[in-house]
């Protein structure tokens, strides 16, 4: 068991932190927010809960070898002053924000 949560663990890191490091001192030098940061500045503060963490593309053909967890998207819900809604956010750090195919 303590393998599995160790690989669960492992999986949720690559998924909180998809991108180089590059990519995202880039998108700090422009001033820009990252994905989930916009979503936690929109949303009432802890309320959001993440959906399809673990999502990766399945465009194998498309000779595209990376595959990072969120596949370029944030999607989850939360409140804004306390009303639920649902979110989402492009991450512009995987794959320039683009949706996959998932």
């Amino acid at each position: 068991m303590k393998d599995r949560l160790d690989d669960l663990e492992r999986r949720r890191n690559e998924a909180l932190h998809p991108a180089p490091e590059r990519t995202v001192q880039r998108q700090r030098e422009k001033g820009k927010m990252l994905a989930r940061e916009r979503i936690e500045y929109l949303l009432d503060p802890g309320s959001f809960q993440e959906l399809d963490m673990f999502a990766r593309h399945r465009a194998f053909e498309s000779g595209i070898e990376e595959r990072p967890y969120t596949d370029g998207v944030i999607t989850g819900t939360g409140t804004i002053e306390g009303r639920h809604v649902c979110v989402f956010a492009q991450d512009f750090t995987v794959f320039g924000g683009a949706l996959g195919v998932s």
